[in-house]
């Protein structure tokens, strides 16, 4: 069966990254698969982040490698050392990546917080602990403008958060960046949620926890990340943010499900945060890269 594979036009740009697409049709124009690489910048220009979907019916015809192959192919005009792509364990695309030379780089696991679980007695007993020397704050949508210097320069803060063999680059990141990336949640019609610890000598933020909740707040919301800078680890503050931003969440959207996160299988510390919060184990999906 012959398959005929169509460059798109993808809207789906923003200020640090854009976006090329393939559609794959067979020979009565239906679509049979598509492929997405997104081009990133601002310190990951050596990046590109495939996804790849094919219809069950049509897989094993060799249309995910045709697709895969026109991805690859734009990644190296791009000048990519590297393409990643994720995909569950023992799912059809965690034998397919392999297959065409991808290796297992990265191993995430993923959680849920059932929000009707929550003690939000225990939540606000964690939260209300003093933390001498600092203090949380937080905020909804696009960083206050007193704060978005220090919240731009507390970015770094995921520098070193453990990515296994993952070439992923450091992202260099300022106060439009900040701004930019609020923008783009605001856009799709999504709301953020960021809670922060702050040093209380110079008000500066020594951590930060990002949470996106649906904008019709029923679902599931979605941690986007919890860092703490290096000079201010081991008191913590990752907890006690993560515990603050789960009561706001808890308090602010009765009609919202649960709360979903994932964290690098040796992310041993992060994950102590999320079990001892009552996160529940779900799945686990494999992070696989090749380099070109």
């Amino acid at each position: 069966m012959s398959f005929r594979i169509t460059p798109l036009t993808d809207p789906a740009c923003g200020a640090q990254s854009r976006r090329l697409a393939w559609l794959a049709s067979d020979a009565d124009s239906i679509p049979v698969g598509t492929a997405f690489l997104r081009l990133f910048d601002g310190g990951q220009e050596h990046l590109a982040e495939l996804t790849l979907h094919v219809h069950p019916v049509e897989r094993s015809k060799g249309v995910g490698s045709r697709l895969l192959h026109a991805a690859v192919a734009a990644a190296r005009d791009n000048a990519r050392r590297c393409v990643s792509a994720q995909a569950e364990a023992g799912s059809p695309g965690s034998h397919f990546l392999p297959a065409h030379g991808f290796r297992k780089v990265l191993t995430l696991r993923y959680a849920r917080l059932p929000l009707a679980d929550v003690d939000a007695t225990a939540l606000t007993g964690i939260v209300e602990r003093p933390h001498p020397g600092y203090r949380l704050t937080s905020w909804q949508g696009t960083v206050p403008d007193d704060l978005a210097q220090t919240f731009a320069d507390s970015r770094r803060a995921m520098d070193d958060m453990p990515m296994e063999d993952t070439d992923f680059g450091i992202v260099a990141w300022d106060v439009d960046r900040v701004r930019a990336a609020a923008k783009a949640v605001e856009q799709r019609g999504d709301q953020l949620h960021t809670v922060v610890a702050l040093d209380t000598a110079d008000d500066s933020i020594a951590g930060f926890t990002e949470l996106v909740v649906p904008g019709n707040g029923t679902g599931d919301g979605q941690h986007y990340g919890t860092g703490v800078l290096p000079e201010h680890r081991g008191h913590g503050l990752g907890r006690w943010m993560k515990a603050e931003s789960i009561r706001q969440a808890h308090g602010r959207y009765p009609d919202l499900g649960g709360l979903l996160t994932d964290t690098a299988d040796s992310n041993t510390h992060m994950r102590h945060i999320s079990d001892s919060l009552g996160y529940v184990p779900t799945h686990t999906t494999v992070q696989y890269q090749l380099d070109l």
